[in-house]
């Protein structure tokens, strides 16, 4: 009978993971974690110039022969915090806790996506009654802005063929195939005047937004801060004279923004016509358009400190003209797979710093070249406002064949561990796999994971007894492998 310990060790690590700081771009201190964990078990392992780390485990005695086995997982976290949380994403550690059969945060990100992964992953390194073959835990880094750890990962990085990609969200799945990205960052250079005088000064504020995963989130009617940050001040504008001294929108580019804000100044006299009066009106609107999948975000508008200055507003008119040509959400649904969305873009983020307003737009499709069409549609809309745009990153789509002997094992592991037979799906979110079938000829990978709900938001959760669950079928996987 396989021996199968206590996913307790899970969660114990899981709380030192969260003790470490990792954001995307920001891995320093996770991969010092990893390398010192491997120290410490007397393993061997390998870090790379971009912090990607990956440990070996000598095969479990009389499975030396056994074919080689990858676990993989990312160590960075979309970081995000509710308004008003003092968060510091470099510094602060996540609190977790649990209620009523879930794990949250409070007030940020938790970090499951893919932190639990990971978790498992060190935990069945730290066991030496665990019965696998030959085991590399590979650990990448800014897996969720840009995939730059798995994209110049070496090709002699690992050896094994056969990989159990732990960074799944869909308990009852194994994830088969996921979407391509191509993620840009648009940078429009801005001038500044002296602010006018005498005029109102207000700060518009979207706050109470879902937020969510800018790709399994992204067909499920949330709103969008930016999409209503530019309504609000696209109607404004159509009334008086409006001018805009910051906006700043969204928390990652990989999530839907849900919260956002605006400082404006305009003349005395259309004040309390043109801007006060339109927050009820804005909020019976988002009401009607949201009660029933974002019931909670609302719009504030606010009288505000007059600033010394504000952004030209041939410069700011550009950027709304940009916006409006700049798809939001579901582009095209899937013909083959139905309920899957096929071709999805989101704006995640937007900033003005001193010398330019930034926006990042994530586009994801099945179809990398229409992946690759519709970011550069975007990208000519931004250079038609000035812009110049940055490609951050263009991750290949991955399909993996769903009948393949490893997937059928794999399919029947939960089956025999579980009781019931996992759906084989492909899904509306970028996986690493993509870059790792180009690196890695012959490669195998069967993604699976606990059930992670909201990742890339303040309300992500996990599901405390799917993550046993898939701690069994992963312990016992190893053991058929080996």
């Amino acid at each position: 009978m396989t021996y199968i310990p206590s996913s307790q060790v899970v969660f114990d690590l899981f709380k030192q993971l969260n003790n470490t700081p990792r954001p995307s771009h920001h891995e320093q201190r996770a991969a010092d974690f990893l390398c010192n964990f491997a120290r410490q078990h007397g393993l061997d392992y390998s870090r790379d110039d971009h912090n990607c780390v990956v440990i070996r485990k000598a095969a479990t005695p009389g499975h030396e022969a056994a074919t080689p086995v990858v676990i993989l997982n990312h160590m960075d976290m979309v970081c995000v915090a509710e308004a008003g949380k003092q968060y510091d994403p470099l510094n602060d550690p996540i609190e977790a806790y649990s209620e009523d059969g879930w794990m949250h945060a409070r007030g940020t990100s938790l970090g499951a996506d893919n932190g639990i992964g990971l978790s498992m992953a060190l935990a069945i390194l730290a066991d030496d009654k665990i019965v696998h073959g030959p085991l590399e835990v590979i650990t990448t880094t800014n897996e969720e802005d840009g995939m730059t750890g798995a994209s110049n990962l070496s090709a002699d990085f690992i050896r094994g063929r056969k990989v159990i990609n732990l960074d799944s969200e869909d308990y009852d799945t194994i994830t088969t195939g996921a979407a391509g990205a191509y993620l840009q960052k648009h940078n429009l250079p801005i001038t500044w005047t002296t602010a006018p005088r005498g005029h109102r000064w207000y700060r518009i504020t979207i706050t109470g937004g879902r937020g969510g995963h800018s790709g399994v989130d992204i067909n499920k009617g949330r709103a969008s801060a930016t999409v209503l940050l530019w309504a609000l001040l696209n109607a404004i504008a159509q009334e008086t004279i409006v001018n805009v001294s910051a906006i700043e929108v969204g928390n990652a580019s990989a999530s839907i923004a849900g919260t956002g804000s605006a400082i404006i100044c305009v003349p005395p006299d259309d004040a309390v016509e043109q801007v006060e009066e339109r927050q009820a009106h804005f909020n019976e609107w988002l009401a009607d358009e949201y009660g029933d999948t974002d019931p909670d975000v609302r719009c504030t508008i606010e009288p505000f400190t007059p600033c010394p200055k504000v952004i030209n507003p041939n410069q700011v008119a550009a950027l709304m003209e940009a916006l409006e040509q700049t798809p939001q959400g579901v582009i095209a649904m899937s013909e083959s797979m139905p309920g899957t969305v096929h071709t999805s873009n989101n704006v995640g983020m937007i900033r003005t710093e001193d010398d330019k307003i930034w926006v990042s737009t994530h586009t994801r499709s099945f179809d990398v070249d229409e992946m690759e069409r519709t970011g550069l549609q975007i990208k000519q809309a931004f250079a038609e406002a000035g812009a110049t745009t940055e490609l951050v990153m263009s991750a290949p789509a991955w399909q993996e064949n769903p009948d393949s002997d490893f997937l059928n094992l794999t399919s029947d592991t939960f089956q025999d561990v579980l009781g019931w037979r996992p759906r084989k799906v492909a899904m509306h979110f970028v996986l690493e796999a993509g870059f790792f079938v180009q690196k890695y000829p012959g490669i195998e990978m069967a993604s699976i994971g606990p059930r992670i709900v909201e990742p890339h938001s303040t309300r992500e959760r996990v599901e405390l007894h799917t993550i046993d669950d898939i701690w069994r079928v992963t312990i016992e996987l190893l053991s058929r492998l080996a």
